[in-house]
């Protein structure tokens, strides 16, 4: 989930779900909460600066976008790390094989970025290339570039779909959940609670399922702006051109975000129909450890100087 609204008058959390955990952060702090097989929650807590606080160029339209999405992988990455290293211990690795879990999650990482572009740019551009071939109606940029994406869609959903019957994943899923449930009890202003937070839907609109689905509308409006007509140049700039897309798509999300009934509003619609694969409802003992994770990251940032801590 992303923190799409910051003016510094907004106080908004965003998170991410982990191995039994969630991850929870505020502007200028951040918590990861797990739970252990032995039921205990462990947590890592430290405080952070925002991007544009840091580099004041990332306060600009499109580079604000690039920034925070930046940030948000670089924490999620360091979330997903010390949520692998608690599962490691609940198993009983030893101390070496912890210490090679940092390389293999990077190794996981790049493995995962080469089966995105594989996925999701060569094999949708490789399929309607072909399907021109022989279909001369696909000559039309827009044409070409519209199948494209719908193409991308698909195969988007399909395997977000599949993965989600998998019982590893679903339980990710299910603090994905907590998750949302927990961020809109707190911007409900209601006090902070287990009972609470299990009245509200697991739907957010501030989620990043809303957000890859605005990235695939945004590419192919800018797709079709290329005029590349050979393969290789095309797919070039469909990889080249990913930080570009990904900063208009947050300032189109932001803005919806800041216009809820606007019509930009509407792309976050799709997103939130995903949302039904990809968040699952939790369980009492994974919306504690939400709470426990958001509550730490508002107790650091009370400390900073912050908005209060949570009720």
């Amino acid at each position: 989930m992303l923190p799409l609204l910051e003016s510094g008058e907004e106080t908004l959390v965003g998170g991410q779900a982990v191995i039994e955990g969630v991850m929870m952060r505020a502007p200028h702090s951040y918590c990861v909460a797990v739970r252990k097989q032995n039921g205990d929650i462990v947590y890592e807590e430290m405080p952070l600066a925002r991007m544009s606080e840091k580099h004041p160029i990332f306060k600009l339209p499109v580079l604000r976008g690039i920034g925070t999405l930046y940030q948000a992988m670089t924490l999620g990455f360091r979330a997903l790390r010390y949520s692998a290293n608690r599962s490691l211990e609940d198993a009983g690795q030893s101390e070496k094989v912890k210490e090679l879990s940092n390389l293999a999650i990077t190794l996981n990482l790049i493995f995962s970025m080469g089966f995105f572009v594989f996925l999701y740019k060569f094999l949708p551009l490789y399929m309607v290339t072909l399907m021109q071939k022989h279909y001369p109606v696909f000559d039309s940029r827009v044409v070409f570039n519209v199948t494209d994406g719908l193409t991308r869609l698909l195969i988007f959903v399909g395997f977000i779909f599949l993965v989600s019957r998998m019982k590893d994943i679903r339980r990710v899923f299910e603090y994905h959940g907590a998750e949302h449930k927990v961020v809109f009890n707190f911007e409900s202003g209601r006090p902070v609670t287990v009972e609470n937070a299990q009245r509200f839907t697991t739907y957010h609109p501030r989620c990043g399922t809303s957000f890859l689905m605005v990235v695939m509308v945004v590419s192919m409006v800018v797709y079709t702006l290329i005029p590349f007509d050979s393969f290789t140049l095309k797919l070039l700039s469909r990889v080249v051109l990913l930080p570009v897309i990904a900063g208009l798509s947050y300032e189109v999300i932001r803005f919806a975000a800041r216009r809820q009934e606007s019509t930009l509003a509407m792309l976050a619609a799709p997103g939130l129909w995903m949302q039904r694969i990809t968040t699952k409802p939790p369980s009492d003992d994974q919306t504690r450890v939400a709470i426990v994770a958001l509550e730490r990251a508002m107790n650091l940032e009370e400390a900073q100087g912050g908005q209060a801590a949570i009720a």
